[in-house]
């Protein structure tokens, strides 16, 4: 039997990003499911605050090159890897110059939301998806953390949805106590859309949408719904129950990594039911 295949498609991880819940999930979740005898890929942007010498980043050409075309206009993308040895994991970077090197993650100094954050998210969740692609790397789960994929579960259903690599994916959602009252431009409708994905897919980010509505878009078009921690607004768990999605709650840090190892297998085996 082969092994289930894993791409988490991260928000944070530490050493790269200063420590925090999240952080800290995103460097030792994926090493305990390897752990655990499963495959994995794992993305995250190469944000400004990144030292690239100190963590001996370097890009990898044969993957680089590509354009991705958000609101009309054509942005590089640029992917770099690197290592953590102790994990004998190695992780890829979503690079972009105007995205991704400002000396902070989706908060400026004044703890405010950055206006270009809805086009930083698109352009972040189908840069994964494009290079899991040139990898020709086939996932059963797809993982998502955070706010900066959530577009990637509606690419994964619309846009992908007939790609070789991605057409039985099932993806998990795991939301984190985030700024839910943050919000976007009143343009995310047409920076999201893409290809087959309309206007109407994205309906729920008309108007100036918050971190809570595309969330909920998030958890429209994901098979699945982690509560990674405490403080998510009732609001969004009823939301996710009320979907009919299956759903597993808040775990003991301890516990994480084999419950969650679980509930992938688990979600995969209710495609098969």
């Amino acid at each position: 039997m082969s092994k289930v295949k894993v791409l988490f498609v991260m928000q944070e991880i530490k050493p790269y990003v200063p420590e925090s819940y999240m952080s800290n999930l995103g460097r030792i979740l994926p090493q305990k499911i390897q752990e655990q005898k499963k495959e994995i890929r794992v993305f995250m942007p190469r944000y400004g605050i990144i030292k690239e010498r100190r963590h001996q980043l370097h890009e990898v050409i044969r993957l680089s090159g590509m354009n991705i075309i958000v609101d009309g206009a054509d942005h590089s993308l640029v992917i770099k890897v690197a290592s953590i040895p102790s994990a004998r994991m190695q992780i890829y970077f979503i690079d972009n110059e105007e995205y991704f090197h400002r000396k902070a993650m989706l908060f400026d100094a004044d703890g405010k939301f950055f206006d270009d954050n809805d086009e930083r998210i698109a352009f972040y969740s189908r840069g994964v998806l494009e290079t899991v692609k040139k990898l020709r790397w086939e996932p059963n789960i797809v993982h998502v953390h955070g706010i900066i994929g959530a577009l990637a579960p509606l690419y994964i259903k619309k846009a992908f949805q007939e790609d070789p690599l991605f057409k039985a994916s099932k993806v998990i959602y795991s939301i984190y106590n985030t700024e839910f009252n943050a919000s976007f431009s009143k343009n995310f409708v047409q920076k999201a859309v893409f290809d087959v994905v309309t206007k109407k897919d994205v309906e729920k980010l008309k108007g100036e949408p918050t971190v809570a509505d595309l969330t909920k878009l998030a958890i429209d078009y994901s098979d699945a719904v982690i509560i990674a921690e405490e403080g998510v607004p009732q609001e969004i768990v009823k939301y996710a129950q009320n979907q009919g999605k299956m759903l597993l709650g808040v775990i003991e840090e301890e516990k994480i990594p084999t419950e969650y190892s679980e509930f992938y297998d688990k979600v995969l085996a209710s495609q098969n039911a």
